[in-house]
């Protein structure tokens, strides 16, 4: 079973994938109104501006909701652009695994470390240093240029003004994320998919794929 890119198609086993979006986008709704109060209180700290991509080279990976949210976007696009995204995709995971080789002890604490510190291009920046689907970017991407909480401690982009240690209000993507490991459960049992794991991270390389309910099936794209 294939996700249904085609929109006839999606539309005819519409229900259940609709009202998880719908979910979802209230999360970024959420997300997005986070960002723009701390951005409106704290203008001099919040450096995000058109044509900054550090959030753009940063590892991370993204939930099954999220995942499939933007494989459904991703091919809206005009052909052209996705072939060239998919070409920096192929890219990306051949990066992704030198990081991978080079953090892979066994230890995955010391991964996630070091994916924290490496830097890879986002297939889906643009040469113009743009966001192909900035509309329908993960929730990862909208709050990275505000505090943020992670695992219980606080972390700040490197561009922005805020200095560590500081007392700023944060943006907690721990409560998020159980909220998009909710969801993703819903979407996986939804689509017959049980059996995936709706805890696992994937790559937004891997979430470019028309053949990603598959590769999400068998566990193969996780980061």
């Amino acid at each position: 079973m294939s996700i249904p890119h085609a929109h006839g198609e999606l539309m005819a086993r519409q229900g259940g994938l609709r009202s998880v979006f719908q979910e979802y986008e209230l999360l970024v709704a959420k997300a997005d109104a986070a960002f723009r109060q701390v951005a409106r209180e704290w203008v001099d700290l919040v450096n995000c501006r058109a044509g900054c991509y550090d959030c753009c080279q940063a590892v991370f990976g993204v939930f099954p909701v999220e995942s499939v949210y933007l494989g459904y976007h991703f091919q809206a696009l005009a052909a052209e652009r996705k072939r060239e995204a998919v070409a920096r995709a192929e890219q990306f995971d051949r990066e992704l695994a030198a990081i991978q080789a080079r953090y892979g002890n066994g230890n995955p604490d010391d991964l996630a470390a070091g994916l924290a510190r490496e830097r890879v291009r986002c297939p889906l920046l643009g040469p113009d240093r743009r966001c192909l689907l900035y509309g329908s970017r993960p929730l990862t991407c909208r709050v990275y240029g505000i505090p943020t909480v992670i695992r219980g401690r606080s972390h700040v982009c490197g561009k922005s003004g805020f200095p560590k240690g500081g007392t700023f209000p944060a943006f907690n993507l721990d409560l998020v994320n159980r909220e998009l490991y909710r969801l993703s459960g819903r979407l996986l049992e939804t689509h017959g998919n049980p059996e995936a794991a709706s805890s696992v991270l994937y790559a937004v390389s891997r979430s470019l794929q028309p053949d990603l309910w598959e590769l999400m099936k068998a566990g193969g794209i996780q980061v």
